[in-house]
Parts: C-alpha cells; sequence; structure tokens
C-alpha cells in the first residue's frame, strides 16, 4: 500500500517586535489584536514591547509586556457581509442577507460604541474567527433622520457654531444651526461627526 504523507500548514509565527498596532494574533487560543506598542529598554536589559490589546471575543482591553521570547500566531479572520435585525435585552441579532434563516448574535460589550449607529437593515461587514462572530465594521458614513433637534435659525446661510441633534439611532452629535427634526443627515461613523445634510425635512 503506497503511503500518503499529510501536511499540517500553520500560520507564521509572529516576534514580539512584529506585533504592532493593528496586528491579529493568537493567545492561549483567543484572537487578540494591538491597539498600541512601543519599545521599552531597562538598564542592561533586553528590550520589551509595551502593549495595549483587545481581546476580539469579549472587547475587553489589557495593557501587557511582550518579552524577546514571546511569539505569538497570527489570527485568519475571516470577513462576511451581514445585516442588523435587531435587539432584545443587550442581545444584538444580525442575518445572513443571502440567507435570512442564518442568525448571528452579539452581546452589547462585544458591539461596543457602534451601537449608536445601528438602525434595521444597516448592512455591515462581519469579522469571524473560527467560524465564530467577533466584531463588525460599518460602513464609514450613513445616512440618518434628525428626531430630535432644537428650533434652526432662518435660512441656511448661518452656519455660525453648531447645536446638539439626537438621531435616530439616539447618538447625539454636534450639527449645523440650520439642521431641523426630520432632515436626513449624513455622519461618519468612525469619528461620530456630522458630514452634511442630505434632505431637508418636508
Amino acid at each position: 500500500m503506497r503511503r500518503v504523507t499529510c501536511y499540517v500548514i500553520r500560520s507564521p509565527m509572529l516576534s514580539y517586535t512584529e506585533l504592532k498596532k493593528g496586528t491579529l494574533f493568537v493567545k492561549e487560543g483567543v484572537p487578540f489584536e494591538v491597539l498600541d506598542s512601543s519599545f521599552s529598554r531597562m538598564q542592561q536589559r533586553k528590550a520589551v514591547v509595551q502593549a495595549k490589546i483587545r481581546n476580539l471575543v469579549t472587547g475587553k482591553q489589557q495593557d501587557i509586556t511582550f518579552q524577546p521570547s514571546d511569539s505569538f500566531e497570527e489570527a485568519t479572520i475571516v470577513k462576511k457581509p451581514l445585516m442588523f435585525l435587531y435587539e432584545h435585552r443587550g442581545d444584538f441579532v444580525f442575518i445572513d442577507p443571502n440567507n435570512r434563516q442564518t442568525r448571528f448574535t452579539m452581546t452589547a460589550e462585544q458591539v461596543s460604541d457602534n451601537k449608536k449607529w445601528l438602525k434595521k437593515d444597516t448592512l455591515i461587514t462581519a469579522l469571524f474567527f473560527d467560524e465564530k462572530i467577533l466584531n463588525f465594521v460599518l460602513p464609514i458614513k450613513m445616512d440618518l433622520v434628525v428626531t430630535e433637534a432644537a428650533p434652526g435659525v432662518q435660512g441656511d446661510r448661518a452656519t455660525q457654531g453648531t447645536k446638539s441633534v439626537t438621531l435616530e439611532t439616539g447618538a447625539i452629535i454636534q450639527a449645523p444651526p440650520f439642521i431641523n427634526t426630520g432632515d436626513i443627515v449624513r455622519i461618519n461613523t468612525e469619528l461620530g461627526t456630522y458630514v452634511e445634510r442630505v434632505e431637508k425635512a418636508s
């Protein structure tokens, strides 16, 4: 009988010097993201890396020191489009837009600050690790209805200063004085800022 040799292909190992901001790695079977890192050298000692990392499963952050002897496997993250359906008692439910019977649930801790931009049928890019949903990325720009705003000023020429307005998702942002309840505004989800008015309230 002819023997068949099988090879197991593993992800390349990352040295402690490669754990820079944005790097995804696996520690004790759990995927982490490096949020920030810097070299630190004590007297007559080898340099270490001081880093802030985020657990991509729980969303919790922690400070850690990487030693020269440390090495980690690079995390393989799969991206997949999902659609936000609803939130119920702290659970956020998403569906596969191509198969609405397939649902995924995330906790409020996993969703974090992204929840203030979520509305029904929002398309997001979900991140998966070992077939488990970790987190997601919102569209950079989204159009949302203003549900509450102080009375605007006469005309659209007044652009001095800003005022607080509430959006349909419950988020509160700073917008120009001429923005009124019922207007549709475009916001930058990365910065959490007003971009422009898309449609004036009728």
